[in-house]
């Protein structure tokens, strides 16, 4: 492996529809013209499979997001059969969820059925820290003192062979319910109800725990209402009718593709919370939204940044259950108690989260570029074990690698000792496509005490002392797999527009298109050779606006996330923009906004930088140049980059993109600095260490000042090399 710095830093854009096709042009317009939309919208529908007007027609009506009947699920009988013979005897059922929000709601939907049944039913949701993720012997054998006689698993259990084997000996059933991949074996349960089995029929495979619960519910109010003389199809819509709401959440939260069922059910869903919302549900968006008792609109992004966190925070720094009994909360009290609870937590998992993001960062950093590997992977005793999923994500977005972290437990060494090779760390890990983790990990199983999950995310436990070989073994895996062209932040627009597209009525009528997630993407576009005219920041630095112009028309353009310092170019720039269509309103006025997703100069401002670093690395490589091109620094210039440095760093800013430093740092002549005058200054400081240098993406330099006294110039041996090559 080459500079895996700089490998894993490539940026790629790619555009789902290029004009030119002329037949996919002729269906385009077609599609317009027929459905009565925009062209634009005509193109969105089209890249996203739905190539003629009938095909639209139903994607607007959802009539191609039709239920599946429930029992082409291999096992739905038995379960059902099972379940029912449950109910009739009064038998202890204990739902075994897990701690996301995908579990939670799965839980809850099924307790509340299951209730409003006059069943016996009771819910499990295991320690994240403690117990781990899925069935465990201990939570077997606390059920079984409890006196419950059937375990129905929901949203996990496919891989656990042995505890349901330990459960039958001790006389208990267990229906399985799950979504996860499945391994060769499949428990010896009464029921393995999973989309993902081997040789399964069933039409749609992308339910989400959820939703698969939703199924067996569907499967068993069917069988009620036909025994009843009723028809089954009034049982499944009042299903729906009363637990949509419960399906969107979970669906959406785990990030499950946005078709088929899951389309009509997420729809569904959020018309109930936005016309009868579940009192929890209503607590939690009101108390996140700061608004009193106003509730905001909950769409498929709401639920995905803001409730979906905040439930999710209860099962990574406390338990599950505070999150499932919000869902069952019966009073408004009690509801508004909880709510702040689930948003005083998710304050607490960020803090907890940037934190650990912060010293995995550095860990990186640090490590040699030859050293990453394909996967990184992180240990640490320290770290909270319900918040190292979201840093791998973060980790996996910001270096384009597949990344795992695992933590040993806070206070373990303490409680047991010096460190020990026999400790078990809990591990979670983020992947990229073309690498299936779950697959990389089987790989690795002789080094893991268990493993599961899904292609992109998984979980995992291991001992201290097997993390060195299991680092070595799935890096291994991945570069057997893992190409260049895999490993580039890719980034993709729907398609390229003019700057007269963008209008209000465009912004409106995209929201047709919703809900959007997976599979149907809030619409991209990409917007070329646009001129910046002003740079603002906004949110003390954290975020920037700006103001483009193109056609003589100016745009507004917001970039949350993005330090004005690191921008790779600067007023007067051309630069091209991959971005969102929003919708602005501010003290009555309403505007059109644009979200930007990504930006880069335009194709003749990169050729530009390009054609200055061919020059400086031919300088690196001992290329000779006259005095006129201004390449040797001298002690004037190297002071001038030093002290703005120096003074930056002391007000907290020490990331920079070239660009910014060439715009504001002056030669010791009070001209502009060049291009590579400026690079081999830089070099200079970090070779006679006076500041920490290191470059996380092309042209964005990361600084560290260090402590010196005076420093003799004339010791720099990248200085003399650069003096003997200038042609006098």
């Amino acid at each position: 492996m080459s500079d895996t710095e700089t490998r894993v830093r490539s940026r790629r854009w790619l555009t789902r529809y290029r004009p030119g096709d002329a037949g996919a042009d002729a269906q385009i317009r077609r599609i317009a013209e027929e459905v009565g939309v925009s062209e634009i919208l005509a193109r969105l529908l089209y890249v996203r499979g739905y190539r003629t007007p009938e095909e639209a027609v139903r994607f607007f009506r959802m009539e191609a997001s039709f239920l599946h009947d429930p029992f082409l699920l291999s096992d739905m009988r038995q379960a059902v059969e099972r379940l029912e013979q449950a109910v009739e005897r009064r038998e202890k059922i204990a739902i075994y969820g897990d701690y996301d929000v995908d579990g939670v709601t799965s839980v809850s939907l099924l307790w509340l059925y299951l209730n409003e049944l006059g069943a016996d039913v009771s819910y499990y949701i295991p320690s994240r820290s403690a117990e781990g993720y899925g069935l465990s012997l201990t939570a077997v054998d606390r059920l079984h003192a409890g006196g419950v006689k059937l375990i129905v698993t929901v949203d996990t259990g496919v891989t656990a062979v042995s505890e349901v084997q330990y459960a039958a000996g001790l006389g208990m059933d267990m229906i399985i319910t799950d979504h996860h991949e499945c391994l060769e074996v499949l428990p010896a349960a009464c029921a393995v109800i999973n989309p993902h089995r081997p040789g399964e029929r069933y039409p749609f495979t992308e339910l989400a725990g959820v939703g698969v619960v939703f199924k067996l519910v569907c499967a068993f109010e069917m069988t009620q209402c036909r025994r009843m003389g009723r028809s089954e199809l009034d049982g499944v819509r009042e299903v729906c009718r009363s637990y949509a709401d419960l399906v969107a959440l979970g669906t959406i939260a785990d990030v499950m593709p946005v078709t088929d069922e899951n389309r009509l059910m997420i729809s569904l869903g959020l018309r109930r919370m936005e016309t009868d919302c579940r009192l929890g549900l209503r607590e939690l968006a009101c108390a996140a939204s700061g608004k009193g008792r106003t509730l905001p609109k909950i769409t498929s992004t709401y639920i995905g940044y803001v409730l979906a966190p905040r439930m999710n925070a209860a099962g990574r720094v406390s338990r599950a259950s505070i999150a499932v009994e919000l869902l069952l909360a019966g009073t408004k009290a009690r509801a508004e108690e909880l709510a702040a609870q689930l948003c005083a937590l998710n304050s607490e998992r960020q803090a907890e989260e940037n934190r650990i993001s912060q010293e995995a960062y550095r860990k990186i950093d640090q490590m040699p570029a030859s050293e990453r590997g394909y996967v990184l992977v992180l240990d640490d005793d320290s770290w909270h074990q319900g918040v190292i999923g979201i840093v791998s994500s973060r980790i996996t977005e910001r270096y384009g690698l597949p990344s795992i972290l695992i933590s040993y437990g806070r206070g373990e060494q303490e409680a047991n000792g010096a460190p020990s090779p026999d400790d078990v760390g809990k591990g979670s890990g983020r992947s990229i496509r073309g690498l299936n983790l779950v697959e990389a990990l089987s790989a690795c199983g002789g080094l893991l005490v268990r493993f599961g999950g899904h292609e992109l995310a998984a979980g995992l436990s291991i001992r201290r002392g097997d993390v060195e070989d299991f680092r070595r073994q799935i890096n291994a895996y991945a570069a057997e797999r893992l190409t260049d062209g895999m490993l580039s932040v890719c980034m993709e627009a729907d398609c390229e527009v003019e700057v007269r597209d963008l209008t209000l009525s465009l912004a409106e009528e995209l929201g047709r298109l919703e809900p959007f997630g997976v599979s149907n993407p809030v619409p991209c576009f990409l917007l070329r050779d646009t001129t910046l005219l002003r740079v603002v920041p906004m949110g003390g630095g954290k975020h920037i606006r700006m103001t483009l112009e193109k056609d003589g028309r100016a745009v507004t353009a917001v970039w949350f996330g993005q330090n004005p310092d690191c921008l790779p170019f600067e007023a007067g720039d051309t630069v091209d923009l991959l971005f969102q269509l929003g919708i602005n309103e501010f003290q009555g006025r309403v505007s059109l906004q644009l979200i930007v997703q990504d930006a880069m100069p335009s194709r003749a401002t990169r050729e530009r930088y390009e054609q200055q670093q061919r020059r400086y690395e031919a300088l690196c490589a001992g290329a000779e140049y006259d005095s006129a091109e201004k390449v040797l620094p001298c002690r004037e210039d190297v002071a001038s980059v030093y002290t703005f440095l120096r003074r930056e760093f002391r007000s907290g800013h020490s990331r920079f993109s070239l660009c910014r430093l060439l715009d504001v740092i002056r030669t010791g002549a009070g001209e502009p600095m060049s291009y590579s005058k400026l690079r081999f200054i830089l070099r200079i400081l970090q070779e006679l260490g006076i500041c920490g240098v290191s470059e996380p993406e092309p042209e964005i330099f990361q600084f560290d000042i260090f402590p010196t006294t005076k420093t003799n110039l004339e010791k720099s041996l990248i200085l003399h090399r650069l003096r003997s090559r200038q042609i006098k």
